[in-house]
């Protein structure tokens, strides 16, 4: 029998590997505690915090996790993140290196500031 897909974040945590599982939880912690009021959300196989727009969303692969704020938020911290694995859109974490929690929570709060911004901007336009 086919297990089911997931349909919360802590389902997608407990099917991921093994390996996984250490830096989606601390991941999860991190942003759950930057954007409490978020609406956790499974997308296109993946969580995601949603406020009322875009937040951030994470992943697991083979031999990493990927944290994606927007394109925008992300490149705002590129010169910070060249010590890095990136693309365009994400942040790429090898399960065999410490998880950038600093960084990733300093993302994050920004992210989480710019969509509060322009959600009031677009009240006001």
């Amino acid at each position: 029998m086919a297990s089911k897909r997931p349909t919360t974040i802590a389902q997608y945590i407990l099917a991921a590997p093994r390996e996984a599982q250490p830096h989606l939880r601390k991941l999860y912690a991190i942003l759950k505690q930057v954007a409490p009021d978020a609406q956790e959300t499974i997308k296109w196989g993946s969580p995601f915090f949603v406020e009322p727009r875009f937040l951030f969303a994470f992943s697991a692969h083979k031999a990493h996790v990927n944290f994606a704020p927007s394109v925008a938020v992300l490149a705002k911290f590129r010169k910070e993140l060249e010590k890095h694995p990136t693309t365009k859109g994400f942040l790429q974490i090898p399960y065999d290196k410490p998880l950038p929690a600093t960084l990733i929570r300093r993302i994050a709060k920004y992210g989480l500031k710019t969509v509060s911004e322009r959600r009031n901007d677009a009240f006001f336009s």
